[in-house]
């Protein structure tokens, strides 16, 4: 007997891709168990499945930076509940980043995929469950395309839960209105310039580290938080980023391109929510 949960939560997160680096990810989580009927005629209690995926999830995988150990592009160290991280694009360039330990994920494989990403959770969520269930099979599956998207990373200083985690991020659809009407050629042009794309705060930016290279660093309720890379990898707002701001920057940018048009800007943060800002 099977047992199935689709769409049970989504996870927002970070990771690093041995080609593309730091990306931003948004997945919806399918589920699967297998197993015998309890004497209540079931396998488990949906609640209980529900509520221990979603916990499970939330701690281990959605608003943290998973990383590849397994690849050798990777040097992940944790001290003191501290992580200390350096990832090694293959171009020579390096992402450093510094932070408490649970907003960096050790993920034992040479590269995250949504497959790989599920064989590892499978073994860690099948501890968690009764002894009728037998087995557990998990999916992740991205948002179904509805025109342009970009993956974006950042980091919000002010913010009480995970999102202030300096490199977390998200898979997310833009739509751009000039006089009503969707411009899917302006919403392609910012979904190209931001590809996977580093949102920092001006205000979060210290003294480059060397020429071409970016580095941020605040102090959050979780504790310090450093992250250095690119600069060609990074796009800086004199704001935090959130996806409010972020929908206001991208309205003020377009407005002043077409200051006779009228502009709406619906600026997604994951899957299903966002922020519209009008100009």
């Amino acid at each position: 007997m099977k047992l199935f949960v689709n769409n049970l939560t989504n996870i927002d997160f970070s990771y690093l891709h041995t080609e593309r680096g730091l990306m931003g990810e948004s997945w919806l989580v399918q589920l699967q168990l297998d197993g015998a009927l309890n004497d209540q005629g079931m396998i488990c209690d949906f609640g209980i499945v529900k509520k221990v995926v979603k916990e499970w999830m939330d701690t281990f995988a959605d608003h943290v930076l998973l990383v590849p150990v397994g690849s050798d592009q990777a040097d992940l160290q944790y001290h003191d509940q501290q992580a200390q991280l350096t990832w090694h694009y293959k171009e020579g360039e390096a992402l450093v980043c510094q932070s408490p330990a649970q907003a960096i994920i050790a993920v034992e494989t040479p590269e995250i995929t949504p497959q790989s990403l599920a064989q590892w959770c499978e073994a860690k969520l099948k501890a968690l469950f009764p002894g009728e269930v037998k087995g557990l099979k998990l999916h992740f599956v991205a948002e179904p395309e509805q025109g342009a998207f970009y993956h974006y990373s950042h980091g919000l200083q002010q913010h009480e839960g995970n999102c202030q985690r300096i490199a977390h991020g998200h898979r997310s659809q833009l739509h751009i209105y000039r006089n009503g009407q969707r411009d899917s050629l302006l919403e392609r042009e910012w979904a190209e310039r931001w590809q996977d794309i580093y949102l920092g705060t001006t205000a979060h930016r210290q003294p480059d580290p060397k020429p071409g290279v970016y580095a941020y660093c605040y102090q959050a309720p979780q504790g310090q938080f450093e992250l250095s890379l690119p600069a060609s990898r990074c796009y800086d707002l004199d704001t935090e980023t959130t996806v409010e701001l972020i929908a206001e920057h991208l309205a003020e940018q377009v407005k002043a391109v077409f200051p006779d048009d009228s502009i709406e800007v619906h600026a997604f943060e994951g899957i299903g929510k966002g922020a519209i800002s009008v100009r």
